[in-house]
């Protein structure tokens, strides 16, 4: 009896976890029969964090004088988890963003994949996008910057 039971917990999860993965909740605790189930989501928490190293990033190199000043425009878009960068959501169809174009709060720009699950990464500004400096397809880590964007 206690290999069904174990099965029909399994898929349980399975179906919690797919149902989550378009969605922005962060974390679930579930409950049931005694079993408690706890799924935490890393992007939700840390997208929630990017405008702050966002900020504190384009201050940072704003401050570092005229040196690289062309290439270090713009506030920075960073990972905010280590996986490999889409700029696509498939190889056959068009990138999200590219230079030049204007982007909205909350807009899809970029996908990273990280322990077989896309996360979305949207944009938390406003503004023209003035560099995409990730490659498609690289392993990009936490904090790397994916692209930059002049603030409207």
């Amino acid at each position: 009896m206690e290999t069904p039971k174990k099965d029909s917990w399994l898929e349980r999860v399975e179906e919690i976890v797919a149902v989550l993965e378009g969605s922005s909740i962060g974390e679930l605790e579930l409950t049931e029969d005694g079993t408690e189930i706890i799924i935490r989501r890393q992007p939700g928490m840390a997208l929630s964090a990017i405008p702050t190293v966002q900020m504190s990033d384009a201050v940072q190199k704003s401050a570092s004088g005229p040196k690289g000043k062309r290439a270090e425009q713009g506030i920075a878009i960073v990972a905010p988890l280590t996986g490999v960068y889409y700029s696509a959501p498939s190889p056959t169809t068009p990138p999200f963003v590219n230079i030049g174009e204007i982007v909205q709060v909350g807009q899809i720009i970029a996908l990273i994949e990280a322990m077989k699950v896309f996360n979305e990464i949207n944009a938390e500004i406003s503004g023209k996008v003035i560099a995409l400096v990730a490659p498609n397809g690289s392993v990009v880590q936490k904090g790397e910057v994916l692209l930059r964007i002049e603030p409207a």
